[in-house]
């Protein structure tokens, strides 16, 4: 029930707004400009034709080209269309990503159920409805890019993966380097935390100690005698069926003293039962080798443009997601319980907390002052509103870019903090370094590129009340409409190119 009550609710904004998009830019805009003619191509049964200006894969081709195939025959039936290609109008091709973002909303309500068993079907309806409305995510819902069929891919992946379905999971995997070259950093994420999920499995003993413990520490603050019958079976029994991210729960975690032991026994598992574990991923091994041997066919990452997408240093745009994200789960991150949480935290251990501080500004100032790089898109297009962000804000003074340092700080431990509470070390470290391989080879600071970390750090962020995701709703809702009413009807012009130019992400 809830699946078709999120794909409900999506389809109830997605079709009538994406109708009003095509009224009023019925061409091809932006980077429509390049996949539209592609996919048309396609469409026509030409396949070996490329458009050099495009860097990704024909992923969102081959997608749409089954979705209009799906509705020929009615529309040929009715003579709406007497040949194929017909079909393929720009219209028709951005109303791909409006099926997209309804199997995203249905795949994050069913990943959030597989990570969290307890929140409930209610709870998990209410999070895929706001994550679908999450600004960036929402708004490319409308246009013929490829971001959103990339979202979906990454996420069957990952549920696949979370249902120890590895054959499947890594199919949507290869699938979604078809959408965009950087989701192999998500292939390996998934795999990585899936092998770690898979040897805790097959070592029974530590995970009855592990559950135990976690029952001895339960057993201090529950009274009931009901309670405490928990039979080891039973342990191991909800052991097996818990997904990824709860290889240890938070008091298991404190089994080990530090990431470096967490670490060493982990591969010390994985060694000793490297067989195994090579045999049950062997799928994701082919994918990883296939993406090997088309970078060597290429001759690099990026299919076309390569110039303009060469990879680049860019260890600012690191810092740029931690405050984005952070901005945007304004409920998880920018409240003074979050705070004071830190705060406390800091106390236990001043040494440590200091260094990390230290350590963190030093990086962090680097990072700044050395890689933060000025893409020419970036300073030439005024149609992005990071053109804005970049000019306004960042680059409104020769301090700036330094005085937001602590808040790239306060985000990025905000974020570690919450994932670290019901995470594992290595799960948090797998996911930092993951986001860190993704954004920081692009030289481009794009807010698109942020989306998959988004989602993925919501699925893993703690539950919270339905009235603060209601105001958080509500917000993302009124960002959705400004956004919109600002592309559609306030365009301008440029005096050096004809055509009416519009505000964009």
């Amino acid at each position: 029930m809830g699946r078709l009550v999120v794909a409900a609710a999506v389809a109830g904004w997605a079709i009538p707004i994406a109708a009003l998009v095509n009224s009023v830019v019925p061409e091809p805009y932006m980077d429509e400009i390049f996949h539209v003619p592609q996919a048309q191509q396609y469409c026509r049964g030409d396949l070996l034709t490329w458009d050099p200006m495009i860097t990704t894969p024909p992923g969102l081709y081959f997608v749409s080209l089954a979705y209009v195939a799906s509705l020929f025959p009615v529309a040929w039936m009715f003579r709406v269309a007497e040949t194929f290609d017909v079909l393929c109008s720009t219209a028709a091709l951005r109303s791909t990503n409006v099926i997209m973002a309804m199997v995203c909303a249905v795949l994050f309500h069913d990943l959030l159920l597989c990570i969290r068993p307890g929140i409930g079907e209610k709870k998990a309806t209410i999070y895929a409805i706001l994550v679908a409305l999450y600004p960036v995510h929402w708004f490319f819902t409308f246009l013929y890019y490829t971001d959103v069929a990339s979202l979906a891919a990454v996420l069957a992946m990952y549920l696949f993966c979370l249902k120890k379905q590895f054959w499947i999971s890594a199919m949507f995997g290869a699938f979604s380097l078809l959408f965009r070259q950087t989701n192999v950093i998500w292939i390996i994420f998934v795999a990585a935390n899936g092998a770690i999920s898979y040897i805790q499995d097959l070592y029974p003993k530590d995970d009855i100690i592990h559950e135990n413990i976690e029952t001895t520490h339960q057993s201090n603050r529950v009274v009931s005698s009901k309670d405490n019958k928990i039979t080891a079976q039973g342990l191991r029994r909800r052991r097996i069926n818990s997904p990824i991210n709860k290889v240890f729960v938070s008091e298991s975690t404190k089994l080990y003293n530090n990431l470096a032991e967490e670490v060493w026994d982990i591969t010390s598992k994985l060694w000793n039962s490297k067989c195994k574990v090579l045999i049950a991923f062997a799928p994701f091994v082919v994918a990883m080798l296939a993406f090997v041997s088309f970078i060597i066919w290429n001759g690099g990452i990026v299919l076309g443009a390569k110039e303009a997408h060469a990879v680049s240093p860019h260890f600012a745009q690191f810092l740029y997601f931690g405050l984005v994200a952070a901005a945007a789960l304004l409920p998880w991150h920018c409240t003074l319980s979050q705070v004071l949480d830190l705060f406390h935290l800091s106390e236990k251990n001043r040494t440590c907390s200091y260094l990390a501080v230290l350590m963190g500004l030093g990086l962090s100032f680097i990072a700044v002052h050395f890689f933060s790089i000025a893409h020419p898109y970036l300073l030439a297009d005024n149609r992005h509103y990071t053109f804005y962000v970049w000019r306004k804000i960042i680059q409104v003074n020769w301090m700036m870019k330094y005085t937001l340092i602590p808040l790239y700080m306060f985000s990025w431990f905000s974020i570690i903090n919450i994932l670290g509470k019901s995470q594992t070390r290595i799960w948090v470290l797998s996911f930092v370094l993951s986001v860190a391989l993704v954004l920081v080879p692009a030289p481009l600071v794009e807010f698109r590129y942020y989306t998959i970390p988004f989602v993925i750090l919501v699925l893993h962020s703690p539950v919270i009340g339905n009235s603060k995701l209601l105001a958080l709703g509500l917000l993302y809702a009124a960002v959705d409409m400004f956004t919109l009413v600002t592309f559609l009807f306030r365009p301008f012009h440029w005096e050096h190119e004809p055509g009416t130019q519009r505000f964009m992400w």
